[in-house]
């Protein structure tokens, strides 16, 4: 086989064999599991990014400040494309930028008198009844907006993984350059870290909104830039090589402002202590799952 061959059906396979096997985990949770796992997904994402991504990142750079700044301008450049899936999104009867941040005006004595007596021809059950009603629509309606984020962490998520994929791709090509059998243990490491990563991605794309055939389908064709990384790599190795900090970089402002700004305030809808204490061990446990396939796939190296 020809080393073009090599690096083709290592990032076909290797690509697809992930997102197969996070499609395989996460199909087998239940709506209840998958708000519960996204704890998890914090935790991988998290790991991914200070376990693996960045280190790699600085040493890979020979300018470490300026890789620093990529990750700050990373960041906010996924804070201006949320914004824009937001107003893409935004409705004007429903939409939180339309609601007016306005103090309640204090009740005239007319209004309180009002409250405190019922009109004539009805009683006060029935205003407590109607009441009632009132507030439980509210709350079913506020409950079904916060059920998913219209796509915002899917969209984020996406946009990360398809630089990691992109890296590893390029990380996959360079080791079979060297010696294809570097080029084979590489791409075994690759595949066994990236499936918890990819058991996450799915996970936030569930919890975006998205369904689990569209879910498997935008993972897989996330999964596709590890090709192109590749096949690109062949040909312009040199190249690409001096970008591959700057990507490394801008995959873990993506991964890191999806689980702090999109991911983690979620978590803390539920704040009793049984749920609080389950977050955190999902989340250890998550970045646990990271460091051991970290340590496993270097072991390999």
């Amino acid at each position: 086989m020809t080393t073009l061959s090599w690096i083709l059906m290592a990032t076909v396979s290797g690509g697809m064999l992930s997102v197969f096997c996070a499609w395989l985990i996460a199909k087998r949770a239940s709506a209840a599991q998958v708000h519960i796992l996204i704890s998890y997904a914090v935790g991988a994402l998290l790991g991914a990014v200070f376990i693996e991504l960045l280190p790699h990142a600085f040493m890979k750079s020979e300018h470490s400040h300026q890789t620093a700044a990529t990750l700050l301008a990373g960041l906010l450049l996924f804070f201006i494309l949320e914004k824009m899936v937001l107003w893409r999104h935004c409705h004007l009867e429903q939409c939180e930028a339309h609601l007016p941040l306005e103090v309640p005006a204090k009740p005239e004595p007319s209004q309180v008198n009002s409250h405190a007596q019922p009109p004539l021809g009805s009683t006060h059950g029935e205003t407590s009844l109607s009441h009632s009603h009132s507030h439980s629509h509210s709350h079913s309606h506020s409950h079904s907006e916060l059920s998913h984020d219209n796509g915002r962490s899917g969209l984020m998520i996406l946009i990360g993984d398809t630089f990691h994929n992109f890296v590893d791709g390029i990380l996959i090509a360079a080791a079979f350059l060297a010696d294809t059998q570097l080029g084979i243990v590489t791409s075994v490491a690759i595949i066994t870290h990236e499936v918890p990563q990819e058991v996450s991605n799915f996970l936030i794309l569930i919890h975006s909104g998205y369904s689990r055939k569209k879910a498997f389908a935008l993972n897989l064709l996330s999964s596709g830039a590890m090709v192109i990384g590749g096949v690109l790599s062949y040909f312009a190795l040199q190249t690409l090589q001096q970008w591959v900090d700057t990507l490394i970089a801008l995959a873990s402002a993506s991964m890191l402002y999806v689980a702090v700004a999109d991911l983690i305030p979620t978590l803390h809808r539920r704040t009793d202590l049984k749920a609080t204490a389950e977050q955190v061990c999902l989340i250890a446990l998550g970045i646990a799952t990271i460091g051991i396939m970290s340590v496993l796939a270097h072991g390999l190296e």
